[in-house]
């Protein structure tokens, strides 16, 4: 049975330059525990969109779990001002925990 992450390989092999088939093959490399893996692509997802805070947040777990903890607030940082400006509670929540890590 193909896992999750090789599903949306075959969809990224098929359309590269989209952000969501990246997003979703990142997001599914990070629940595998890839982590390494997800970057790259979790990368393209959130540069395509400036407003687009879910990437923002999986890649700053990301970093996180590679111990680029500069990379990691940086992005989460990003990722805090859109939960603020888009009125998000939960992930503004989530990243103020995750920032007071660092």
């Amino acid at each position: 049975m193909a896992s999750r992450s090789d599903t949306f390989r075959v969809h990224v092999a098929a359309d590269s330059a989209n952000p969501l088939f990246r997003f979703s093959l990142g997001q599914a490399l990070l629940t595998e525990g890839d982590h390494r893996g997800a970057l790259e692509h979790l990368r393209i997802a959130a540069n395509s969109k400036s407003d687009w805070m879910m990437p923002r947040i999986l890649l700053g777990k990301c970093y996180l779990a590679s111990d680029l903890r500069t990379e990691a607030k940086a992005i989460l940082d990003e990722a805090l001002a859109l939960a603020v400006s888009q009125g998000h509670e939960e992930p503004e929540e989530e990243l103020r925990a995750l920032l007071a890590t660092l």
